[in-house]
């Protein structure tokens, strides 16, 4: 609470020095302030054991035995998501792209919105702050649409990503042990967890701010529909792969400076992304596997083919566009592994024994039979997906297309299947992935 509280008093007070300074390097001093200390605590808190055991472990290479000075402290809860809610907000005033907020509250609000506090979406002072100042009324249909939102991450994060998380865990818990097809599988699980817990989360807390009448940043776009990477980067934490966009890669040059500036630009806003995530080398890896993943796009600049949703206005996909996103959705796995992972040796010795004679033997998790109810629910939930992939979130327009006698019965069992999750979890509980960003 004193970060957060300490955070918002810093850019709140540097963006106004900066807007009443008399000339620009009084601006920047107030604007290196605030980027220095921001990044400082994020650093000391976030960062600070990995750059200790990581160069401990580089001098004992060289010869020298060096004893590692770490910091024991839980990770504020949040402070990557309000860390990056100030910088952006700090460099905006320093562009003279905005105003600086004069009024405290509105902008401790802005930073702290309880449903995107801890795990975003990452907002942007020029559209919330906005809202927050304007006048609200309490609006029936809109509530509604935010309840239904709110149901449906519900289904996602205790359905589908708390019940592939069981065995998910038991395979990357347990690998040594497991042949090949059993790893595959848990590595579907995971993909599916995260997906479910990350989208879920971000679904039910924009379904919260429109019970307040605030509309918060869109996060997922249906991502594992994607036909290349550079899509599924268009439709993945939408919000952290715009603020870098936005804020380190366009900075950098962008792509205006040939192919070189192009992968150079693009590792750069990558590796960041994974670092982001967390202090280990198994992100920084996820990071850097997905610059590789692209740069194919980047350099024939054929990142931008697939803006609009697949399939849009037709049923089915071509042949060509199914191939794509299995393609996609293969690279997506394999890059996940690492991002699971405990380590590098994990993540390869993992990867090892999935492409090993036993990918063909059967499987062997704990219950059988409730990975076949699971594998059935995965499809279930994707074909849902499937068909409503063209709108804001999957049943947004649900109450459209059918008479209230169908949909009451679809709630009754989406809210049937929530409840049955939780009283089959036997106290198991699983915490939202991203709390620990």
């Amino acid at each position: 609470m004193f970060l957060l509280m300490f955070s918002t008093l810093l850019d709140y007070f540097t963006a106004l020095q900066m807007q009443y300074a008399t000339n620009q390097n009084e601006r920047k001093f107030w604007f290196w302030l605030s980027i220095v200390v921001n990044l400082g605590f994020l650093g000391i808190f976030k960062y600070f054991n990995f750059f200790s055991e990581s160069f401990a472990n580089t001098m004992s290479y060289l010869g020298w035995q060096i004893n590692p000075l770490m910091i024991k402290v839980v990770l504020p809860v949040g402070i990557s998501f309000y860390t990056f809610h100030g910088l952006s907000y700090v460099i905006d005033i320093y562009k003279q792209r905005i105003q600086a907020e004069k009024n405290f509250v509105d902008y401790a609000v802005f930073v702290s919105f309880f449903p995107l506090l801890v795990a975003g979406p990452i907002e942007r002072a020029t559209h919330l702050l906005p809202q927050i100042k304007k006048e609200r009324k309490f609006e029936y249909l809109r509530a509604v649409d935010g309840l239904r939102q709110i149901l449906w991450g519900l289904f996602k994060k205790v359905v589908i990503a708390d019940k592939c998380a069981i065995f998910a865990n038991q395979a990357f818990n347990n690998s040594g042990d497991m042949n090949g097809s059993t790893l595959f599988l848990g590595a579907i699980f995971f993909t599916f967890q995260i997906y479910g817990d990350f989208s879920g989360y971000s679904d039910i807390a924009l379904g919260t701010a429109r019970l307040f009448g605030i509309d918060l940043l869109r996060n997922f776009a249906y991502p594992y529909f994607s036909r290349d990477i550079a899509e599924f980067w268009r439709r993945w934490h939408i919000s952290l792969s715009s603020w870098f966009k936005d804020y380190l890669y366009f900075p950098l040059g962008g792509s205006k400076g040939g192919n070189w500036m192009r992968i150079r630009n693009t590792f750069i806003i990558f590796i960041v992304s994974g670092f982001w995530h967390g202090a280990n080398w198994t992100f920084i890896t996820w990071g850097a596997l997905n610059a590789l993943f692209i740069l194919p796009s980047v350099v024939l600049q054929t990142n931008r083919n697939n803006i609009d949703i697949v399939a849009k206005g037709r049923s089915l996909p071509t042949i060509t566009e199914l191939t794509q996103m299995l393609l996609t959705f293969t690279l997506t796995i394999f890059a996940w592994i690492f991002f699971r992972a405990e380590n590098i040796s994990h993540a390869l010795n993992y990867i090892s024994d999935i492409f090993s004679s036993s990918l063909f033997s059967t499987p062997k998790f704990d219950d059988m039979r409730q990975v076949l109810v699971i594998l059935i629910l995965i499809v279930l939930f994707m074909l849902i997906e499937w068909t409503g992939r063209e709108d804001l979130y999957a049943i947004e327009k649900f109450a459209l297309k059918y008479k209230r006698s169908i949909r009451y019965i679809f709630y009754y069992i989406i809210i049937s299947a929530i409840f049955i999750s939780i009283l089959l979890s036997t106290g198991k509980e699983q915490q939202f992935i991203y709390f620990q960003f």
